[in-house]
C-alpha cells in the first residue's frame, strides 16, 4: 500500500517537471533595452532630471549680467526682509569672511524644539531666541549683556519653542510658542507688555507706524498696539493642520499688510482697519512627493515695487499685484524662505534644495544650482535632508547658511560657488548682515559674527 503512494507521488512530481519544461520550451527569449539605466526615484532627487510641463519650455542655466547696485553699509538689521522700509537690497560685506567670535544663547535645536528666529540687530546688539523662550542680548563684540526667559509661570519649560523677532527704538519685540507676544526694553530685557495670542506665537513680528503685525497659529492675522499691545484688530484665513512651524513675517507697505496662511492663502488688507482688500492663494503639488502635502506658505511675502512675491512649501512661488492680488505668474518652484528680489531678478531656495536665480519680470528660471539635499545618500536611508536658509545677497554675492556646517557664496550672474566658511554646529537661522558682519545662529544654539 505504501509503494503504491510512493509511485502515485512520483507520478505527479515527473508530470509537474514535464510541464515546467514545456512551458520554458514556449518562453520568449528575454530582451534587454539598450541604453542607461537611471534609479526610478532620481527624477524626485534630483531637480535636473524634473521633467517639464505640458507646454513648458525646458530650461538651460545661463550667465546673465546683473546690477546689484552699490553695497550700502547698513548698521541695522531690524525686521524680516519682507518689508521694503526694512530690507537694505545690497548689505555691503568684505570678499572673504573669517570667524570672529561665537557666544552661547541658549538652548539649541532638539528632537522636540526648534530655533525659528533670525536674530536682528540695532542700536549695537544682536538679538535672539534660543529653542525655549530664551531671549538674549549680545554685543557686536560679542559680550552678553542680558538674557530673559519668557516662559509664563502657568507653563513649565520644554512646553512651547518656536517665535521671532523685530525691533524698533528703543522696545524689541518677541513672540513665542507659548502664544505670546512681548515687548522688551533693548537696553535691560525689561518687560513692558504682553498680550496673549489665544494660539500658538511662533510667527515673526512686523512692526509698522503705532501698530505691530503678526500671524498666530498658521490662521489669523493680528494688529496691536505697539505701545501697550492692546487689540487694535483681527483677520483670519481657513485652518490647516498640515504646516511648518513658524508662522510668515506679514510684508507691510504704507497701505496694506500682507498675512500668508497655512492653507497656502495670501490676503491683503487694509493696514489701519483690517478691512480685506483681496484674497489669493499659492497651491500646487509635486507628484510623488509626500512633502507636496503640506501647503504651508514658507516663503513670507516679500514686497518690491508693486509686486508682492511669496512661496509655498509644495512647488509654487508666485508674484501678485500689491494692489489687487492679481497673479502676475506663477513659478513651477516652491521656497522655503523669504526671496531676495535684486535688479531684475529674484533670488530663492526651493522646496528641491536648489539656489535658483528668476526673472523677476515673469519668473522664468536663468539658473538654478542643485544644493546638498539628501543627509545619507543611500536611498533606503534617506530620510532627512539638509535644512539651507536665505538667500541673502551681499557684498556682491548670494550667501546660503546650511546645517551641513557651510556658509556658502555663490556668484549671481551665473550661480558658480564662490567660497565657503564652517558654521560649528551647523546653520539654524538665515544669515542677517549689519554694519560689515554677518551673524547666524547654530543648530547647537551658538551666535556666530563674521567679518
Amino acid at each position: 500500500m505504501m509503494q503504491d503512494r510512493n509511485r502515485g507521488t512520483a507520478r505527479m512530481v515527473c508530470g509537474a517537471l514535464t510541464a515546467v519544461l514545456l512551458l520554458a520550451g514556449c518562453a520568449e527569449e528575454e530582451t534587454f533595452l539598450p541604453g542607461k539605466r537611471e534609479p526610478v526615484r532620481s527624477v524626485l532627487q534630483d531637480p535636473a532630471l524634473a521633467a517639464p510641463l505640458e507646454g513648458e519650455e525646458e530650461t538651460v542655466n545661463t550667465s546673465r549680467p546683473i546690477a546689484l547696485g552699490a553695497a550700502a553699509n547698513n548698521v541695522s538689521w531690524t525686521h524680516s526682509i519682507g518689508t521694503p522700509q526694512y530690507r537694505t537690497t545690497h548689505p555691503a560685506l568684505r570678499a572673504t569672511l573669517q570667524p570672529v567670535w561665537s557666544v552661547d544663547i541658549g538652548a539649541g535645536d532638539s528632537r522636540k524644539q526648534r530655533i525659528t528666529a533670525d536674530p536682528v540687530v540695532s542700536g549695537g546688539r544682536i538679538f535672539t531666541l534660543d529653542a525655549d523662550a530664551r531671549v538674549t542680548a549680545t554685543s557686536t563684540g560679542g559680550q552678553v549683556m542680558w538674557t530673559r526667559d519668557l516662559t509664563p509661570v502657568t507653563d513649565r519649560s520644554g512646553q512651547g519653542t518656536g517665535g521671532g523677532l523685530a525691533v524698533e527704538g528703543e522696545t524689541l519685540y518677541v513672540s513665542i510658542g507659548y502664544g505670546v507676544l512681548a515687548a522688551l526694553d533693548v537696553s535691560t530685557g525689561g518687560e513692558r507688555w504682553t498680550q496673549k495670542l489665544d494660539a500658538s506665537g511662533s510667527g515673526t513680528p512686523t512692526i509698522y507706524g503705532d501698530l505691530v503685525y503678526v500671524t498666530s497659529g498658521d490662521d489669523t492675522g493680528w494688529a496691536l498696539d505697539k505701545s501697550n499691545g492692546r487689540i487694535e484688530w483681527q483677520v483670519g484665513g481657513s485652518t490647516s493642520m498640515n504646516n511648518v512651524l513658524g508662522a510668515p513675517a506679514p510684508a507691510v507697505t504704507d497701505k496694506f499688510v500682507i498675512f500668508a496662511y497655512g492653507t497656502g492663502e495670501v490676503q491683503g488688507v487694509f493696514r489701519r482697519g483690517g478691512l480685506p482688500r483681496w484674497d489669493a492663494s499659492v497651491v500646487g503639488k509635486r507628484a510623488g512627493r509626500a512633502l507636496s502635502a503640506v501647503s504651508d506658505v514658507t516663503s513670507a511675502p516679500v514686497v518690491s515695487g508693486g509686486t508682492v512675491f511669496v512661496g509655498n512649501h509644495s512647488g509654487r512661488l508666485a508674484a501678485l499685484n500689491v494692489e489687487s492680488g492679481q497673479r502676475l505668474w506663477t513659478a513651477r518652484d516652491g521656497a522655503i524662505g523669504p526671496v531676495w528680489p535684486i535688479g531684475d531678478s529674484v533670488f530663492a531656495i526651493t522646496d528641491l534644495n536648489e539656489l535658483v536665480r528668476l526673472d523677476a519680470a515673469d519668473g522664468r528660471r536663468i539658473w538654478g544650482i542643485p544644493l546638498p539635499n539628501f543627509v545619507k545618500e543611500k536611498p533606503r536611508r534617506q530620510s532627512e535632508v539638509v535644512a539651507h536658509h536665505g538667500p541673502v545677497v551681499a557684498g556682491g554675492r548670494v550667501i546660503i547658511a546650511s546645517n551641513d556646517g557651510l556658509l556658502r557664496s555663490f556668484d549671481p550672474t551665473n550661480g558658480a560657488l564662490t567660497g565657503t566658511v564652517e558654521i560649528p554646529g551647523g546653520a539654524t537661522s538665515a544669515p542677517v548682515v549689519a554694519g560689515g558682519s554677518l551673524y547666524v545662529v547654530s543648530t547647537k544654539g551658538q551666535l556666530h559674527a563674521y567679518r
